[in-house]
């Protein structure tokens, strides 16, 4: 069984402009950059706002049905195609999926069992 560790974090606006800006300038000044890995969300509540239960069942439907297309997802999941794929893209920014090209149609992708979420308190 794989499973996808995801750090999730919480930072409010201002904590995350402010580390926006400073890797802005040390850019600028030609400093290399760590990329930080995880999520961050502004809180608990936008957490459960990005991860609904709706959200899930698309994750469990590419999982066991693996669709060709966007459009056979919506069709699987008895959903309207324009909320899939809004859903979509937000687990894609999240890292929860990957959306591949497959024979000229946007075909969504899980490699994976469960999810692992950690939070740090």
């Amino acid at each position: 069984m794989k499973t996808k560790k995801i750090r999730i974090g919480f930072k409010d606006i201002g904590t995350a402009l402010d580390a926006f800006v400073e890797t802005g300038e040390a850019l600028t000044r030609g400093e290399e950059v760590r990329e930080e890995a995880g999520v961050y969300f502004t809180s608990i509540e936008a957490f459960r706002k990005a991860v609904t239960p709706r959200r899930l069942e698309l994750l469990n439907v590419i999982k066991n049905t693996r669709p060709g297309s966007i459009n056979e997802l919506a069709s699987l999941a008895h959903r309207d195609i324009k909320n899939v794929a809004e859903d979509l893209k937000l687990l894609a920014q999240v890292g929860l999926l990957e959306i591949k090209e497959v024979q000229n149609r946007m075909a969504p992708e899980v490699d994976y069992d469960e999810i692992d979420v950690r939070i740090a308190v």
